[in-house]
């Protein structure tokens, strides 16, 4: 068996789909699907079941795919271990970001990173928490950014920073004069919720779990606007259409008040965004972020790099962990 083999058939375990392991790997499907059957015939077993569009992992396939991935990592670690005896900071890092921190966070820590390291470009992705981890396990990308709770997947991971949440409402609601906002007011009003597969989604819910109804089958705007950007959402907002619930990097700079004033800098906002206060004493609704690697990852020093540049973000409103 060779290396390339094992790629093919961790691959098609993952995609579920002959053609589209094929282009994940650059290859034509005829040659993916050769080398899989000749590693089949190889082994004495079979791999995967082949129906009409769709394939399975067999049983003893699984076992078969998670050793090869095993072994993938392990020769990719021949490689990083010689790189890293020359400059462990030399060459691209891949990283993962999920989709409503990648906007807020990566235009700063780009900057932060080609200032600090500029021999170690960031390849950004990015992507919901399932496929980051998905991208993790395989190998694709080097580490991730992302936003607890998740799968316990035996990740290494460094706590980040606790962002909290703040309530987006159009300029003319009643409640967009108030300094705050709490969450039973919230659960009074039409909130604009983003797609399944959206993290942040679960986080809205768990602050507001009545609009748990609302689900992707549901009537009306919120089935609308399932899928939508935390941008497309903010649009929204400011048409008036409900509110909703963002993290605070995401909201801008000239939307909130000064210093030592109480309106914001933009004399004539078409969203107001309000910090959420607990009604009863606890703590406002966060969300923390942390950077996630395998732990077979030797490039400590650049996933040491990446974390530095993160905290040297300017990251405003959100309490930075160590």
């Amino acid at each position: 068996m060779t290396l390339t083999e094992l790629k093919y058939i961790v691959a098609v375990a993952r995609e579920r789909h002959f053609g589209k392991a094929a282009e994940a790997c650059f290859v034509s499907q005829p040659t993916l699907s050769v080398a899989i059957k000749k590693l089949e015939d190889e082994l004495e077993v079979k791999l995967f079941e082949r129906s009409a569009g769709e394939v399975t992992v067999t049983p003893l396939g699984e076992q078969i795919v998670q050793q090869a991935q095993s072994v993938l990592d392990q020769a990719a670690s021949i490689k990083e271990i010689a790189k890293r005896g020359k400059d462990p900071l030399a060459g691209p890092l891949t990283l993962g970001v999920i989709y409503t921190i990648g906007p807020y966070l990566l235009p700063d820590l780009v900057r932060q990173n080609i200032a600090r390291t500029p021999q170690m470009p960031l390849m950004l992705q990015e992507n919901f928490t399932a496929k980051l981890l998905e991208m993790l396990r395989a190998g694709e990308i080097d580490c991730a950014i992302m936003a607890e709770p998740f799968p316990d997947t035996g990740l290494a991971m460094a706590q980040l920073y606790d962002e909290p949440f703040m309530a987006a409402l159009p300029a003319h609601h009643p409640l967009a004069s108030r300094a705050s906002i709490t969450s039973d007011e919230l659960r009074n009003e039409t909130m604009l919720l983003l797609g399944t597969g959206h993290c942040f989604r679960d986080h809205v819910l768990e602050v507001c779990p009545e609009f748990a109804r609302f689900s992707s089958n549901a009537e009306g705007i919120r089935k609308s606007f399932e899928g939508s950007s935390l941008e497309t959402i903010k649009h929204m907002v400011a048409a008036g259409m409900g509110v909703t619930l963002v993290p605070r990097l995401s909201v801008p700079a000239d939307a909130l008040p000064a210093k030592g004033k109480t309106r914001a800098r933009d004399l004539n906002p078409i969203v107001r965004y309000l910090p959420i206060v607990d009604a009863h004493g606890g703590e406002p609704p966060t969300r923390r972020v942390v950077l996630a690697w395998r732990r077979s990852f030797t490039r400590y020093e650049a996933i040491a790099a990446v974390r530095n540049a993160i905290y040297a973000c300017e990251l405003p409103g959100v309490r930075r962990l160590s």
